[in-house]
Order: C-alpha cells, then sequence, then structure tokens
C-alpha cells in the first residue's frame, strides 16, 4: 500500500510535509473515520508508516507528519529556526487536523499520539473537533515522574545535557549523539522545562489561548502506557490527563509486558511491526468502537 505526499500549510506559512493512506475500497473496518498520527519528540514521522499502513488495511483513512525541523519537515539548518513544543501543537498539528477536517469533512477524525503527540492535541485549537484520542505513553517529560532506577540518568541527559548543547550549538545535535533526531533549541528547552512551568509560561493571551483549547478538548481519551516505560509512569500520565484534558473522560491502562509474552515494552515498541496482532489490533477495537480492549488487564 503505497501512501500519498502531502504538503500541509502552517498559518504562518511553514510547509510540513506528511502522508495519507487511504483504505481499499472492501475494507471498512474504520466505519468513516481518519485518523492522525502525532508522533513523539524527535521521532521522524517514518517511524509510524507501518502502523499508519495497517489503519488503512483495517478501513481507516490515516495520516502521519512531520513537524517543523524534523525529517522531511526539517530545513537546510535548524539554527535560528524558531519552533517550540508551543509551535508544533499550536501551528503544526493545528494545520494537519484542519487539512483532515477539510479534505476528509465527511469522516470522524480521531487522534493516535505518541509521547508529545498524546498532549499536544490539548493545546491545538482544532483538538475540541476530534472524536476520539488514543495516547501512548503520553507524558511531559518531567525528571521527579521518570521510573525509580532511570530518573538520575534521564535527568543528566535530558534536563542537563540536552538544553546545555542546545544553547551551544543553536540547536540539540541529538542525531550526532545517537540518541533521537536533532532537535530546534526552543522544542529542547520546553523540554527540559517542568509541565507546570509549560503550560503558565508565555504573554498572557497565549496562556488564555492555551487554557482555552485545553478547557474545550471534551473527546473520550485511553491512555496507554507499559509497566515498563521510564517515561510515562502511572504518575507521569495521570499529571499530563489532568494538566492536557480536563474535561475528558479519559482511561489509563497500564500494559504489563507479561501480558504480552514479552520481557519488556518500554517507550518505543509498541509502534514496531511485532505488535500487529496483539497491541495494534487492540488500538482498532477503540478507535472503531470507543471500547476500552484491555479493561481486564
Amino acid at each position: 500500500m503505497e501512501p500519498v505526499s502531502l504538503a500541509i500549510s502552517c498559518d504562518d506559512g511553514y510547509v510540513l510535509r506528511g502522508h495519507l493512506w487511504e483504505p481499499g475500497s472492501s475494507e471498512e473496518g474504520g466505519l468513516g473515520a481518519v485518523v492522525v498520527i502525532a508522533g513523539a519528540t524527535g521521532v521522524k514521522a517514518t517511524y509510524y508508516h507501518r502502523y499508519a499502513a495497517f489503519l488503512a488495511e483495517n478501513g481507516f483513512t490515516s495520516i502521519t507528519f512531520d513537524y517543523r525541523g524534523i525529517g522531511e519537515s526539517r530545513e537546510s539548518t535548524l539554527k535560528n529556526l524558531q519552533a517550540s513544543w508551543y509551535d508544533w501543537a499550536l501551528k503544526d498539528l493545528d494545520a494537519v487536523l484542519e487539512w483532515a477536517q477539510i479534505n476528509c469533512a465527511e469522516k470522524h477524525l480521531h487522534v493516535v499520539g505518541h509521547s508529545f503527540g498524546g498532549f499536544s492535541v490539548g493545546l491545538a485549537r482544532n483538538g475540541r473537533r476530534i472524536n476520539r484520542l488514543l495516547t501512548v505513553g503520553a507524558q511531559h517529560a518531567y525528571w521527579r515522574d521518570y521510573r525509580p532506577g532511570h530518573r538520575l540518568g534521564l535527568w543528566w541527559r535530558w534536563h542537563i545535557l540536552m538544553p546545555a548543547l542546545a544553547i551551544w550549538n543553536g540547536y540539540f545535535p541529538g542525531k550526532r549523539l545517537g540518541w533521537l533526531e536533532d532537535l530546534p533549541q526552543g522544542v529542547a528547552m520546553d523540554w527540559a522545562r517542568s509541565p507546570r512551568d509549560f503550560t503558565t509560561g508565555g504573554a498572557g493571551h497565549a496562556r488564555e489561548m492555551m487554557r482555552a483549547h485545553r478547557a474545550s478538548f471534551t473527546a473520550p481519551t485511553l491512555a496507554v502506557a507499559a509497566t515498563d516505560d521510564p517515561f510515562a509512569t502511572e504518575t507521569a500520565v495521570l499529571r499530563g490527563l489532568s494538566y492536557y484534558y480536563p474535561n475528558s473522560s479519559a482511561i489509563l491502562v497500564q500494559l504489563k509486558p507479561q501480558d504480552f509474552g514479552r520481557a519488556e515494552i518500554g517507550h518505543f515498541s509498541p509502534f514496531h511491526s511485532s505488535f500487529r496482532d496483539t497491541f495494534w489490533m487492540g488500538t482498532i477495537r477503540w478507535l472503531r468502537d470507543g471500547v476500552n480492549p484491555w479493561a481486564l488487564k
């Protein structure tokens, strides 16, 4: 199944690149829904292409995209690129959701958000338009919420070294370090901030706008995280839900590796194709029917 390339213009003129998968005429499992996949920080959209194709095979129209400064949406250099988590949510995700609304107007709009992508919907103006949200390992990367045993190492890497290198280089050279994709300086600095500082930051108008966006989100949310995810602990996920989705009827599910016949799952594995017949199939039940398939786990 070959996707169609997309070029989506944001309100400020920045052009994002993405891909669109359409289901075949005989694939009706999605019941007329489009799913936007909002990825994690520093992860290219290609990482989610196999899952997007799987959704199309099950009747959903699916969309992936790269945030500004990442993957196919990266310009020649990241230095001096004004891009932050605010921009990724308020400009980039908002533009993709609007594109989906306009071009798939007859379909319900759902979002699957991984890590940062899981809470970016709450900041976006068009988040209020979606019908159902699935978050996977979504949290703010707050060091006090990291899993014990990982906390010191993650604090040093992401809250000391990353912002320092971002300031020194004018961007974060994550690819050179083998950690993740390079990041715009503003994104790296937002990651290093506490969630309360992030959600209350900015000028008065921006603060009020974000508060209004979060309050307007009322779609049901299924928040999923693995019990061995060093970032998305139960405390971290609940904190994110309370900050970004205060008016959503949210369900938290913690997946145990042994329930999937695994020694570990972690933060990224749920989007590996080896989970196609297990975790991926479970997501179909939520996106199609609004049913939590892991209610008894």
